[in-house]
Order: structure tokens, then sequence, then C-alpha cells
């Protein structure tokens, strides 16, 4: 036997084998989890641990381990948040502590670990490395008790004190069963991305763990904001570490990218800020106390006019518009994808992209609900064709890889959007739960292909071809991210993207467009496939074309670590949706009642047209502290007026 038809056998022989391994992984791991549900749980998660640790068997324990950890911590996650019945949400609620200082350490456990690492010589990356791993891997330890915590209608671990109590700035954090899943979301997809960065970031490292802190501080802190002022800090803090990230680590034209992010970004900021000072003056002329307040409860209690709705509105929608990105304020973020190095690509796509969704369905709908639900169909048409089919057709005809995935991140949140408008509850719990799922996979993508790009140096899709043959788990795991992006059923795309048409199909804020609306998001799916199909088959199946790709090494230890958790969370959403969905049910019903109660009471076309005024306080908000008055505050239940 000829040396060239050895390497071919044994390439023959490496590909079947790493898919073989690959699927017993899949296949007992899975059979695993669901028998977590009738017998003991450490059986499963012993077993999953036990699988994990055999593959791929050509690495040693240094590589077994983390993957044997991960995946036995992910079946303990499945196992211990199974959706429990009513008698047990009942009794876990009254017996479940929460301390009031728990989101403030989540908050402050980053920055301060960015402030330390100031401190530390910038000649010692291995020190530097280390302790921001370190203080990533406290912070998720820190957030577990929010998963003991029952989320129902209300808010958890509420901590409301003075800041700035001369001009009605407060610091006030809170949980719900919507931002749970943003904040364990930031919190699990950090330690990937600095994690992967680690091995192509060598430049200024200290500089770079820095930033990484400081931002996921930033971003926790923006998630759980109740207070606009404090919410408006938290939103501009996270600009400047994305900013340096991008034109310092990033590509050749990263100055330019950089520049384009932060001046896109600010000047929604600006708008923005505008809003919250006039909304807050407004507060203090109508408030029997004559104080000003930024608090967003008490916020929500003025009834405006409608014109004065409109223009607040499109301040605060506008800011959100650029960050998710939506059409035609979209055009920063391929560019900002190309130049950023991949861990800044990642946490961009998975995580900050989010702020604009949330922000759009926690203070445009709870503050504006009459001007949001007049333009909620002309928003939604918007969505459909300027981000799900303009993004998916903009993503077929990209050649450079990253901006084909960055364009998929535009008609991805434009179901999110959709779901938003769409405003029912079904509608907008896939629109929550697909902020996750595209955070998991487009996150998975762009790790992947920064695999890729650190071993070619090229984003060209034509530059690669026949990979399959030499790096074939690293295909399969591509193939994987690429299903769960065009929502294959039993991959976490499906049922978001499932849940947002559904929605869509029977919402009445849209009038009489919503069936066509709700296909042309099935017809986007569609599109997905397209693109996403396309480039797989260019990069990965057929002859090999370029030298340079026939001896690529397939994906390594440190690499396989970063990514297996992202894998196994594509299945663990797909397959076990309810766990993510029980928990935020409660949130979205508050959200979507709150908001309909406001439109049935000032129905189109004749709205409020003043005077400004204050109407009660919720039943379902968090306490108003005693330094407010709030025992003397009247009360009304919006959801249950309905």
């Amino acid at each position: 036997m000829s040396t060239h038809e050895t390497a071919s056998h044994e390439d023959a022989g490496v590909t079947k084998f790493g898919q073989r391994e690959l699927g017993w992984l899949a296949a007992v791991t899975l059979v695993g989890i669901v028998a977590a549900r009738f017998i003991d749980g450490s059986i499963p998660v012993l077993l999953a641990a036990v699988v994990a640790a055999m593959v791929p068997r050509k690495h040693g324990w240094d590589v077994r381990a983390p993957l044997a950890i991960i995946t036995g911590l992910l079946a303990f996650f499945v196992i211990r948040a199974w959706p429990v019945s009513s008698e047990d949400i009942d009794a876990a609620a009254t017996v479940a502590p929460e301390s009031p200082h728990l989101l403030s350490w989540l908050i402050g456990l980053p920055i301060a670990g960015a402030v330390a690492i100031l401190f530390l010589p910038r000649q010692s990356p291995h020190l530097l490395r280390g302790v921001t791993m370190c203080v990533m891997f406290a912070t998720i330890a820190l957030s577990i008790p929010l998963l003991n915590v029952t989320m129902g209608r209300g808010f958890h671990f509420n901590q409301d004190v003075p800041w700035l109590a001369s001009l009605g700035i407060r610091y006030h954090v809170a949980i719900d069963g919507i931002t749970l899943w943003l904040v364990m979301l930031t919190v699990f997809l950090q330690p990937v991305a600095a994690w992967v960065s680690f091995g192509s970031i060598q430049t200024r490292v200290k500089d770079w763990c820095f930033a990484l802190l400081l931002l996921e501080g930033a971003m926790i802190g923006a998630f759980l904001s109740l207070d606009l002022f404090l919410f408006y800090v938290f939103w501009e803090v996270m600009l400047i570490p994305m900013y340096v990230m991008i034109g310092v680590w990033g590509g050749t034209n990263r100055i330019k990218s950089a520049i384009k992010f932060f001046l896109y970004t600010f000047f929604g900021s600006v708008l923005m800020l505008v809003a919250i000072l006039y909304l807050a003056y407004t507060y203090a002329r109508v408030s029997p106390g004559k104080l000003p307040s930024f608090d967003f409860f008490e916020l929500s209690r003025l009834e405006l006019p409608m014109h004065v709705q409109m223009w607040l509105f499109a301040a605060f929608a506008l800011s959100f518009f650029i960050k998710v990105p939506m059409w035609p304020v979209h055009t920063w973020l391929p560019d900002a994808h190309t130049e950023a190095p991949t861990g800044g690509s990642i946490i961009l796509a998975a995580v900050m992209l989010k702020m604009g969704t949330y922000g759009y369905l926690r203070f445009c709908m709870g503050l504006f609900p009459e001007a949001s639900g007049s333009q909620a169909a002309t928003l939604a048409g918007v969505a459909v064709l300027g981000g799900i089919v303009y993004g998916a057709l903009c993503a077929w005809k990209q050649d450079d890889v990253k901006r084909l995935i960055a364009y998929s991140s535009v008609a991805h949140l434009g179901y999110v959007m959709l779901g938003i408008f769409a405003a029912t509850p079904s509608s907008l719990e896939g629109a929550v739960l697909q902020m996750v799922n595209h955070g998991i996979s487009t996150g998975a993508l762009f790790l992947l292909f920064g695999v890729l790009y650190d071993r070619r140096h090229t984003r060209q899709a034509e530059d690669f071809g026949g990979l399959a043959k030499p790096m074939p788990v690293y295909a399969t795991l591509f193939i994987v991210a690429t299903l769960a992006s065009i929502g294959l059923p039993a991959t976490n795309g499906f049922i978001g993207e499932f849940m947002v048409i559904t929605g869509t199909f029977v919402s009445n804020k849209l009038g009489h467009v919503n069936g066509i609306q709700a296909v042309g998001a099935a017809i986007g799916v569609i599109l997905g496939a397209l693109y996403m199909l396309s480039v797989v088959q260019k990069m990965f199946f057929g002859p090999i074309t370029k030298k340079e790709n026939e001896h690529l090494e397939d994906i390594n230890g440190r690499e396989m670590i970063a990514v297996a958790p992202l894998i196994l969370m594509i299945f663990i959403i797909g397959l076990f949706p309810n766990i993510f969905l029980s928990r935020m049910k409660g949130a979205v019903a508050r959200v979507e009642e709150s908001f309909s109660s406001r439109l049935e009471a000032n129905a189109a076309p004749v709205y409020y047209t003043g005077p400004i005024r204050l109407l009660p306080r919720a039943s379902d908000t968090t306490p108003l502290p005693a330094d407010l008055g709030g025992v003397a505050d009247a009360v009304i239940d919006h959801g249950a007026s309905k």
C-alpha cells in the first residue's frame, strides 16, 4: 500500500472514529438526561461524565476531565431545573431565601475583578488569564441561587436604595423570568469567549482581560437595572470595552469599524437620555411630593398624551433598534463582526445585541404601550422584510463567512422583534427563548469559524473546500451549529422560531396583516436553510481545492472544551425547552396583560390626549421602599383589570 493510500485510509478511519464517538456521546448523554426524570439523578450525571471523559481518546485527561465536568454539570442542570408541579412551586416560594445583595454581587464581582487586573503585572499573562477565568467562574457560582427561586409573575432579589437622592436617582436592581435567562446567558458565555480568545490574543493580554470583565459586569448591570438612570450608565459603559476590543485587536479596518460602532450606538443613546430626563422631569411635575424619579415602575405610571408618547417612544426605540440592529440602522454590525476578534464577535452577537431586544420589550412596551401598539403592525413589517428576508438575502450573497454569519444575526433577531411586536403570550415567550437560542447557536458559529481563521487567516468561503476530510470532528460540530441556526427540529432554534411564527399568526396587535407577516417569517426559515447549507457545502464537501487545506489540524483540545458547552446546550434547549419556558411564563404573562390592558383602555383610533396624570401602582411590581411612602401608595392590578 502506498503512502498516499495509507494516509487516505487513516483519514477515513479518523473521520469514522470521530463521528462514531460523537454520536455515542450525544445518544448516551440524552438517554441519561431523560432517565434523570425517573431515577436517581446521580446515575445519569455520572454516566454523562464518563462518556464525555472517553471522547476523544487521542487527548489526555487535561481535555477529557474538563469535558466530563462540563457534560456532568449540564446534565445536573437539566435535572435540577426540570419543571415542577404547582404544589411544589407554592412550597418553594415559601421557603426559598432571597438575598437582597446577590444581584449587586453579580454586577460587582466582574467589575471588581477588572479593577484587580489593573494591579497585576503585565508581564504575567498566565496569571492574568487565570485570574480572569476564576472571576468568571465565581460569577457563575454566584448566579446559581437564581435558579433555585421559582420565577412567577413578579420580581425577585429586589434591592432598591437611594443613590443620588436629591436627583431622584436610586440603585434599583431586580430580576424576573425574562431577565433570568439573559443574565444566565451572559455568565455562561463570557468564560467561553474568554477561553477561546486566549488562544489567539497574545498581545496586550492585561488590557484584554480588563475589557472582558468590565464588559461582563456592565451587561449584567444593564439587564438587572430598574432605575433608568442606572440602566443608562451601564448601557454606556458597555460601549467602552467593546470599542476597545474591536479597535485594538480587530482586523485590517478595525479603526473604521470601531468608530462606526461607537457613533451609531452613542447617537441612539443620547436621544434615549433626553427622553429619560424628560420623563423624570414630568414625573416631578405630577407626583404629589414633587420629587423626580427614574424608577421604571414609577415612570410606567405616567399616562401621557399620544403625541408626547410618540416622541419619547421614537427616542427609546431608535436607540434599541440600533443595538438590535434593525434595518436601516444595521450597517454597523457586519463591519463590527468582520473586524472584531473571535471573542469579541461571540460576546457582541450572543449578548450585546440582546440589549436592544430586551430594552424594547421592557422599556418601550412598558413606558409607552399606546405608542408601541399603534406602530406594531408597521414595525412587524420592517422586522419581516428588512430583518428576516433582507438579512437572509444579504447573507446568501456573502463570500466572507464572518459577514454571512453577521447578516444571519440580522435575520434571526428579526424573529425576536417580530415576536415582541406581535405581543401574544406565545410570541413573547418565543422571542425571549430565541434571544437565548441566537446567543448559543450564533456564538458557536463565530467560535468555530474563529478556529478555522486561526489556521488559514482568510474569511473567504472559496478558499476552503473538502474540509471534512482533514477536519472531521470540526466539520461535525460546525454542521450541528448550522442546523441549530436554521431551526432543525430537536435543536434550540426550532422551538423559538415556531412559537414566534404561530404567535404572530394569531396576534390581534398586527391588524389584518398578521397572516402575511407569519408567512413571510416562514419563508425566512427556508432562506436561512438556503444560505447556511450552501456555505457548508462549499466549505466542507467536494474535493480539496487548496493545498493549504490538505493537512489542516482538526479541532484541538482547548477549542473543543470551549465549544462543547454550546453544542450540548443546542440539544438541551431543543429537546427540553419547557425548562426555560416554565420560568419565563409568569413574567411574560405580566408584560402581555399590562400592555394589552393599556391598549384596551385607550383603544385606537381615539387615544388619550391629556392631561398628563399618574396612574395607581400595579400590584405585581417590586415593593416601593418605605422612604418613598410605599405603604400609602394606591395599588391596582393591571392584569386583573383586563
